[in-house]
């Protein structure tokens, strides 16, 4: 019982702060605008751990490496964690074992990727329903935008009712079944 309440924990924490660091990355991937109130607590939540490692690790391609790689290797440490509160130490001698954590640990990134986009796009279409000039409105626009303009050239909006955030987020449930 003790060992699942560590877990949980460590899940919960683990999982809060690598949604930070891939927040982070995407919306300087994609160009978002940090001057709203998601982009101000990333990047005071982050800067930390991201600050000094811009220093070790440069950019590739314009990609903030220095936000991804802390975020998997958060995955990492997860796995790691989990594997050994349930004795698995002993077998952790196999290279084999090791590899195989590594790339789960890079399914785990991959899936909370895709959470984090559907999120996005579900926040986007309430918001959009609701109060479709909020302030997080323009944000959520440029982190999506890239997701739903293809969607948007094939299906275009039906009585004036933009189905793409909903054939984007079935999209992306698909994905997240082969992961």
């Amino acid at each position: 019982m003790l060992m699942q309440a560590e877990l949980f924990l460590l899940d919960t924490l683990i999982g809060f702060f690598s949604v930070a660091l891939l927040l982070r990355f995407y919306m300087q991937a994609f160009r978002v605008s940090f001057r709203n109130q998601v982009g101000a607590f990333v990047v005071q939540l982050t800067n930390w751990l991201v600050m000094p490692l811009r220093k070790l690790l440069p950019g590739l391609f314009g990609l903030d490496l220095a936000s991804l790689l802390p975020a998997y290797l958060l995955q990492v440490l997860l796995l790691f964690a989990v594997f050994s509160l349930r004795g698995g130490l002993e077998m952790m001698v196999s290279g084999d074992l090791v590899a195989l954590m590594l790339w789960h640990a890079v399914l785990a990134t991959l899936r909370i990727s895709i959470y984090l986009l559907i999120g996005a796009l579900f926040l986007q279409a309430i918001l959009s329903w609701v109060n479709p000039h909020s302030a997080l409105a323009l944000p959520l626009a440029q982190l999506t935008h890239t997701f739903l303009y293809p969607i948007r050239r094939i299906v275009p909006p039906i009585a004036a009712i933009d189905l793409s955030p909903l054939i984007a987020i079935l999209l992306a449930q698909l994905v997240l079944i082969f992961l």
